[in-house]
């Protein structure tokens, strides 16, 4: 079951100015557009208030075409920045995650919406709408956010793709996850697989799966999908505790059981993401936990890890669990996988430099990539 490989930790940018920091970094990789043939890599990321909670500003990227030894940016994009939503409300796109998609040939990128009144941190009572974005490789430039049509339902007035991981289908449509709350005034998420169609610039609803919800606090978020062996896997957040489902289909899936070592500990990742690392030969999950000396570190967040999955018992393989982004005091939770060739995958994170003095444990918002080199 073992699938080996090796781990090349490069830093992409460092440097803290005390006052905000770049978060959300997250790539895709355009095959072939770099040079001597090699894939251009685009990491997006956002610039993070550090005197607010979640308060981000417009989407930025930055470009290396030859696989990390130099990059370029960061560069904003005005496609992706902050609008006026009236009314003293500004908008704006978060959670943003590029991925290739072969069948256009096109680098897409999934997000959602936020809205912010003085900057004091996101408000809760406001409609989000998943938000996609498509990379122009000729100007190096992002396109103009558009917004995924839902059906007028209230949950979908709150439905959004934020921080997920969705799967490409041989047809070209698209398994994209969504959380969504079933009202303004709810504070449990619910989380729903869409299929959506893609042309290359347009991303249209065709299906909706099964809802699943979750009794523990604020229910499930940020949901992420690939396909192993056949079948579609399903991991979710939850205040609590991480949750896995899986299912045949994509669409729907039985209700999600919590991530465990195959010695039937729970994995101790709560409150934050979790998200795949798929190889041919196997299966892995990218997470943060508990137990690792790192109660400093805000939501035990850091180190990021990498750990070996049985598909069929749905747990992680304890004695595979490694790290692949050290602890600096700094959380990584916020991160991204990215399919670079058949051999190479990245894992892409930024030192989220909140709260205050993590950066005496020596973070300094550097942006890794961890370059996943298989046997």
């Amino acid at each position: 079951m073992g699938v080996g490989y090796e781990i090349d930790l490069q830093p992409i940018r460092s440097g803290f100015d005390g006052e905000t920091c770049w978060v959300h970094a997250r790539g895709g990789a355009i095959p072939g557009a770099g040079e001597a043939g090699a894939p251009a890599i685009i990491v997006t990321m956002q610039k993070l208030l550090l005197t607010g909670s979640d308060v981000f500003y417009a989407i930025n990227d930055m470009r290396s075409d030859d696989t990390g030894a130099s990059w370029s940016g960061p560069t904003p994009h005005e496609g992706l920045g902050r609008w006026d939503a009236g009314d003293g409300v500004t908008g704006g796109i978060c959670d943003f995650t590029p991925a290739w998609h072969t069948a256009t040939q096109t680098l897409l990128g999934t997000g959602h919406t936020v809205y912010y009144r003085d900057d004091a941190g996101p408000m809760r009572v406001r409609p989000k709408q998943a938000a996609y974005s498509v990379y122009d490789q000729r100007t190096r430039s992002w396109s103009q956010a558009k917004f995924l049509v839902m059906p007028d339902e209230m949950r979908f007035r709150t439905a959004g793709a934020g921080c997920v991981q969705r799967y490409d289908l041989a047809d070209g449509s698209i398994l994209l996850p969504l959380s969504y709350r079933p009202d303004y005034e709810s504070v449990h998420s619910e989380t729903i697989v869409s299929r959506c169609s893609f042309d290359g610039e347009a991303l249209e609803l065709m299906d909706l799966g099964s809802s699943l919800a979750c009794e523990d606090p604020r229910g499930f978020g940020e949901p992420s999908i690939t396909r192993f062996d056949g079948r579609y896997f399903l991991t979710l957040r939850n205040d609590v505790r991480g949750y896995v489902t899986s299912g045949s289909d994509g669409l729907h899936f039985p209700r999600p059981v919590p991530w465990r070592f195959d010695d039937g500990e729970e994995l101790g990742n709560y409150n934050t993401q979790q998200h795949w690392l798929t190889h041919a030969d196997g299966l892995f999950l990218v997470y943060t936990r508990r137990g690792l000396e790192n109660d400093h570190v805000f939501r035990h967040r850091a180190p990021l890890l990498v750990g070996q999955v049985d598909p069929e018992r749905m747990c992680v393989i304890r004695e595979t669990e490694r790290a692949v982004v050290p602890e600096r005091g700094a959380r990584l939770g916020n991160f991204g996988v990215c399919d670079v060739t058949a051999d190479e995958s990245w894992i892409i994170a930024a030192e989220w430099m909140q709260p205050p003095g993590c950066e005496q444990y020596g973070s300094d918002n550097t942006i890794w990539a961890a370059r996943v080199l298989w046997d």
